[in-house]
């Protein structure tokens, strides 16, 4: 099991088992914890401290998790958050994809799962070719070191998941990747056909890179997928 040494974690959970359980889990494997039993409390700590991930209750004494994780992407905080929730419905689970979070884990809970995860999350996030620090596509250039998107000269912020998409999608330039690929690579997860988390996050990405450019990275391949161009031979169908 890959070990999480030196990693920061905040958890924000108020059921004080659950979060001992988390706590204990992840400083058996080398991780740091701080911790929040609200959602007042874990949104300012996530905002004024650098964390490597965040694993957020859904249902807070004051709040919900997704809000928490709505304010936080919307303050440019784009640390990996894993939510927790005894919600088994794929309609929740959709909707906290669809504003940032990057994985969702259903109550009750092994902490071999909650380990395994974690150390996917971590692993997407941090996966690179060690011979491969840049990534350049027209007038787009992608720091995979230090997990920069720059157009222009300017860099736009991307959460954990649009960074992971956007990488996927340059390096698969040219060729169309179906939804169900990225929901695999990118997720880790299956694609179920009747969510649309994909289609939010492309939009997201699209919307971020219009206001530094008006060239179409992604393309909407009908009834395939989704297609990154950096170049002319990129555009043929």
């Amino acid at each position: 099991m890959e070990k999480l040494e030196g990693l920061k974690f905040l958890v924000v959970e108020d059921d004080p088992t659950v979060r001992l359980l988390v706590k204990k889990a992840l400083e058996n494997n080398g991780g740091i914890i701080a911790e929040a039993d609200s959602a007042k409390a874990g949104k300012e700590k996530a905002m004024k401290n650098d964390y490597d991930m965040i694993v957020l209750d859904l249902r807070l004494p004051d709040g919900t998790g997704y809000d928490v994780c709505v304010d936080l992407r919307e303050n440019d905080v784009t640390t990996p958050i894993l939510v927790l929730s005894a919600e088994q419905e794929t309609n929740m689970k959709v909707r906290v994809l669809n504003v940032g979070a990057d994985d969702y884990l259903t109550k009750p809970f092994s902490v071999e799962e909650l380990l395994a995860r974690i150390e996917a999350i971590h692993r997407r996030t941090n996966s690179h070719n060690s011979s491969e620090s840049e990534l350049e596509c027209h007038e787009m250039k992608i720091n995979l070191i230090e997990r920069k998107m720059i157009i222009n000269g300017a860099e736009v912020k991307l959460t954990n998941s649009e960074f992971n998409l956007l990488v996927y999608l340059v390096r698969n330039s040219g060729r169309t990747v179906s939804q169900e690929e990225l929901a695999e690579k990118v997720w880790g997860i299956d694609f179920n056909t009747q969510t649309n988390y994909i289609n939010v996050y492309i939009s997201y990405l699209r919307k971020k890179i219009r206001k530094h450019s008006d060239f179409q990275y992604i393309r909407t391949i009908r009834k395939k997928g989704f297609k990154a161009v950096c170049g002319p031979k990129d555009d043929l169908d």
